[in-house]
């Protein structure tokens, strides 16, 4: 096993998390994940299991970044029909895009996790 502190050792209850940490939690679903590459061969095992139960959250931030999206394409779209002006729509195209690729990621990676799930390995 490794020197660092436990995850349960280290983590804050969720009333005591700052808005920044609340925030960011919302958004991005890394912090519910564990790195199924470093361990023991029973510990990557369970790194997996718990990846594949937490993959059930998965569609919910996808909702949240949908959501996200389709709000910058309303700016998007509003912003170059009042002003007329290119660049403040372009920024928002670009960030539209970011937003797309997340979304793509999400998929791929809740996509792969079910698959493992169904198969039982």
């Amino acid at each position: 096993m490794s020197d660092a502190p436990s995850r349960a050792a280290t983590a804050l209850p969720e009333e005591a998390l700052p808005w920044r940490a609340k925030l960011y939690r919302y958004f991005f679903y890394g912090w519910r994940f564990r790195d199924a590459d470093d361990g023991s061969r029973l510990e990557r095992a369970a790194a997996l299991r718990h990846n594949r139960d937490q993959a059930k959250w998965l569609p919910t931030y996808m909702m949240r970044w949908a959501a996200m999206g389709a709000v910058l394409l309303w700016l998007q779209s509003l912003t170059e029909r009042l002003w007329g002006d290119s660049l403040p729509s372009a920024v928002l195209a670009i960030a539209l895009i970011i937003v797309v690729l997340y979304l793509m990621i999400t998929v791929i990676c809740w996509a792969f996790l079910q698959a493992g799930r169904q198969s039982g390995n």
